[in-house]
């Protein structure tokens, strides 16, 4: 197995952590117990798992797009879908208050939608 097999495979592994993570915090919130232990340690793995995630995905990315060496024939089906999950966690994690809440061009349409 070569290195790049073997780096999909551990991204892979984070990615199912994180997903087990999430379903477990979602999970324990609707059952109340937001103040547990329990709770609190997941969602601050869970958030450490997520920065691993990017960055590991972002080296990918490097590696993948180098402009001074073609590596796009390595873009097989796990390759694709780890690009495609990524698109989504990028999606869902961003900040998007900083989009709607404070934009100024949105306060106006609001103030237009509600008249």
């Amino acid at each position: 197995m070569d290195f790049f097999t073997s780096y999909i495979i551990v991204i892979f592994a984070i990615k199912i952590l994180f997903i087990s993570f999430s379903v477990t915090n979602i999970y324990l919130k609707f059952k109340g117990k937001e103040n547990s232990d329990l709770y609190k340690t997941l969602f601050y793995w869970k958030g450490r798992i997520e920065f691993i995630f990017v960055v590991l995905m972002s080296l990918l990315l490097i590696y993948l797009f180098n402009p001074r060496k073609n590596k796009t024939y390595m873009i097989n089906g796990e390759t694709k879908v780890l690009l495609y999950l990524f698109g989504f966690v990028l999606l869902i994690t961003a900040d998007w208050s900083n989009f709607i809440e404070e934009s100024n061009w949105f306060q106006r349409f609001q103030e237009i939608l509600g008249k």
